[in-house]
């Protein structure tokens, strides 16, 4: 029984392979960190692209005035460019405000006569990612749809 207890005392003592145990305990959980660090890095990172094409289209609306949908389509096509997003991810809408309404209307004949009309053009973005865990059932996919207005007159 003293041998037992003697043997179970240098086993207590003894800490070779201790280092591996607490790797094999933290190191999960340091892998799990760093891959949600890396997606939520590319997640952030798509949304500045976007945000950043978004504004080019802006930049181009107001230097070129678009007056047909021909010109608005040649817009989406510079944007779709810039990002490498597939055709039919952008849109442009031609919208029209009455006086100082905040509603935007489809077509200037909305408007009553003699109201102030100003063009707005609406620049719409829309694309997704799967992020990686996923995978692995957790969470889901992150959806960009981003939008902005650029008054033309």
């Amino acid at each position: 029984m003293i041998r037992m207890l003697r043997k179970l005392a240098a086993i207590r003592r003894n800490e070779n392979g201790s280092v591996v145990i607490e790797t094999a305990i933290v190191l999960p959980v340091l892998v799990l960190m760093a891959l949600g660090g890396f997606e939520t890095s590319r997640i952030v990172s798509r949304e500045s692209e976007l945000q950043a094409a978004i504004a080019e289209g802006a930049a181009v609306v107001l230097a070129t005035f678009p007056e047909d949908q021909e010109e608005l389509d040649t817009i989406e096509e510079i944007i779709e460019a810039s990002t490498g997003l597939p055709d039919g991810k952008v849109r442009l809408l031609l919208k029209y405000r009455c006086n100082s309404d905040a509603s935007l209307q489809a077509d200037e004949s909305s408007c009553p006569t003699g109201a102030v009309i100003s063009e707005i053009i609406q620049i719409n973005i829309w694309d997704t990612y799967d992020p990686i865990w996923t995978e692995f059932g957790v969470g889901g996919t992150v959806r960009y749809d981003i939008m902005r207005r650029v008054q033309i007159s």
